[in-house]
């Protein structure tokens, strides 16, 4: 069942919200804090090395080549300048506060950092494009079950700091996801590996991004950067 991927997701991310707000009384404002920064450099490491594992190749001499800094840097800065026109990231905000009030959570003051801070930790980055790619053309629900278990771990822990915010991340997951993976049916002929590849590379940067947030609160807005993936597509075959 194509989609079943996302839905495993989604569930996962919902599990885990909750039982980090369960646990939250069990643990200090101390605690919190030490918890979600070592989540966040946790994170950028991940990101990091998403990143480094694309642009590094090894020759057969034994040295490092590097490719791919063109695609990263015209992404990004394309990207970027797309996503500040759209403001993505005052859109997710207004979305969270809507879901404040709607939840009667006006009186939650991390209501909306919790659920911006989890939706851009959980819903974009390779995992979540190559995933949704793979459910969609071979019905593959492997990648995003592993992301499903990681994203487990990361609401909980995230939720047990910032609250009940955290746990509607669900839903940017179930819509980006569900889109990829129902773009991945029609597009099937369209996702080579060169595609794959810039998708990849680009989506370990913003992970990398929102580990940065995780650690230094809101110093990067990432959800304007999210058209830089459609900017990776358009450069393939180009750069």
């Amino acid at each position: 069942m194509r989609g079943l991927g996302t839905i495993i997701n989604a569930l996962a991310i919902v599990i885990g919200g909750v039982l980090g707000i369960l646990f939250k009384r069990f643990l200090k404002e101390r605690y919190q804090d030490t918890i979600i920064k070592a989540t966040g450099f946790s994170v950028v490491f991940l990101g990091a090395a998403g990143t480094l594992s694309k642009i590094l190749t090894v020759r057969p001499d034994g040295t490092l080549s590097t490719g791919g800094s063109m695609v990263m840097i015209l992404s990004l800065a394309l990207g970027a300048l797309l996503g500040e026109l759209i403001d993505l990231d005052a859109q997710f905000e207004r979305f969270g506060e809507w879901l404040k009030h709607k939840t009667g959570s006006d009186g939650d003051n991390q209501f909306v950092n919790g659920f911006v801070s989890a939706s851009l930790t959980v819903s974009i980055g390779a995992m979540a494009v190559i995933g949704s790619i793979q459910d969609g053309i071979y019905g593959d629900h492997s990648t995003l079950v592993a992301k499903a278990i990681l994203d487990f771990i990361i609401v909980l822990i995230m939720a047990s700091s910032m609250g009940k915010g955290c746990v509607f991340s669900f839903i940017p997951v179930a819509v980006l996801q569900g889109a990829m993976t129902a773009l991945a049916v029609v597009l099937s002929g369209f996702m080579t590996d060169a595609v794959l590849n810039n998708l990849s590379l680009v989506g370990n940067i913003l992970i990398f991004c929102v580990g940065i947030n995780l650690v230094w609160q809101r110093t990067i807005k990432v959800a304007n950067l999210l058209p830089s993936l459609l900017v990776a597509v358009a450069l393939t075959g180009i750069l």
